[in-house]
């Protein structure tokens, strides 16, 4: 299982919030979105070994936690492409309007929201063992670096992580690059699956 954590200051953390048809709008909510399809989604097929982690920091109530590993059954299947951009925004939208003060709910099968901020989330893998790495641009290139079974993957919006919060991250988590460019969330993602993907394949993961 691989995981990321992608963090948002300004994804909304209310339902009402949400303009399905603008995501860009709303709280640029457009980029989690395309981080959902770069996570999970493959030509012809769904990823199964994957587990997403978004964590909402925008207004009126932050920061939320939304936690995605969809369930794959039923009427749906790894062969099945059933999700599209309008699909995911009204996705996030429902899981935030079915959030409940002090709980973590599961709002679909594999879709699950609470209440929980970035740094006590990150404190919590990193106590479980969790092998964490922060995409930074002056980290250990991935193409070299040591990246440990079930690894997990931090990275930020638009804007990048708070400041206050990176300089502790970096004491918890590994810092690795996919390279001398800055690429959109999406791209990273699929450039990291890209290389564990290699790595699997030769047996080195």
């Amino acid at each position: 299982m691989r995981e990321f954590i992608y963090y948002s200051r300004t994804a909304p953390t209310s339902g009402k919030y949400v303009n399905e048809d603008n995501p860009y709008e709303s709280g640029r909510l457009d980029i989690p979105i395309h981080s959902v399809i770069a996570s999970f989604f493959l030509s012809q097929k769904i990823r199964t070994d994957v587990r997403l982690h978004l964590i909402f920091a925008g207004m009126p109530d932050p920061q939320k936690h939304l936690e995605l590993q969809p369930v794959l059954e039923g009427k749906t299947d790894i062969h099945k492409i059933y999700l599209n951009k309008k699909n995911i925004a009204g996705i996030l939208k429902k899981m935030l309007y079915k959030y409940k003060e002090g709980e973590k709910t599961e709002v679909f099968p594999g879709f699950w929201i609470e209440k929980k901020g970035f740094l006590e989330f990150v404190k919590e893998l990193q106590k479980q063992g969790r092998d964490i790495y922060i995409l930074d641009p002056k980290g250990i290139d991935i193409r070299t670096a040591d990246i440990k079974k079930n690894p997990v993957f931090i990275l930020g919006d638009h804007r990048g992580l708070p400041l206050k919060e990176l300089k502790r991250l970096k004491t918890l988590c590994t810092p690795i690059t996919i390279g001398p460019n800055t690429y959109f969330a999406s791209h990273t993602i699929a450039i990291v699956h890209n290389e564990l993907d290699r790595r699997q394949s030769a047996g080195e993961l």
